[in-house]
């Protein structure tokens, strides 16, 4: 009921992940971080891109409510349902292999807060990696 539609302006261009809007329930690794409340720090990896590209969706299938989209060799996309009343949030990946670094936003399709939750979810995603 309060999964929304799926955004049709996702995706990479130009090397960058969609800007968050201005509502506060989106971080984003891309973000300017003097905007403290959009920005959130990227995932840093040692070793190669396929192997944090592959650990990295493993921890996404192993958190509940949460589905890979789509996923080509540097992008992951992937929903996670809220476990109450299904509200839907759109977490998207790219790997920068120069800078061993993987670039997340991670946003609600719905409302405007989203009470710390996308930062959260990065956090546990960083943690778990």
């Amino acid at each position: 009921m309060f999964s929304g539609r799926r955004p049709d302006n996702l995706g990479v261009t130009d090397g960058h992940l969609t800007p968050c809007r201005p509502t506060p329930n989106c971080v984003s690794s891309q973000a300017d971080p003097a905007h403290a409340r959009h920005y959130v720090a990227p995932l840093a990896f040692a070793g190669g891109a396929q192997q944090a590209m592959a650990a990295l969706r493993r921890v996404i299938e192993a958190t509940p409510r949460a589905t890979v989209i789509r996923q080509a060799s540097n992008y992951l996309y992937a929903e996670f349902r809220s476990r109450l009343l299904g509200f839907v949030d759109d977490v998207e990946f790219i790997c920068d292999e120069k800078s061993h670094v993987i670039h997340v936003r991670s946003a609600s399709r719905l409302g405007r807060s989203d009470f710390g939750v996308n930062r959260a979810r990065v956090e546990m995603i960083r943690a778990r990696l």
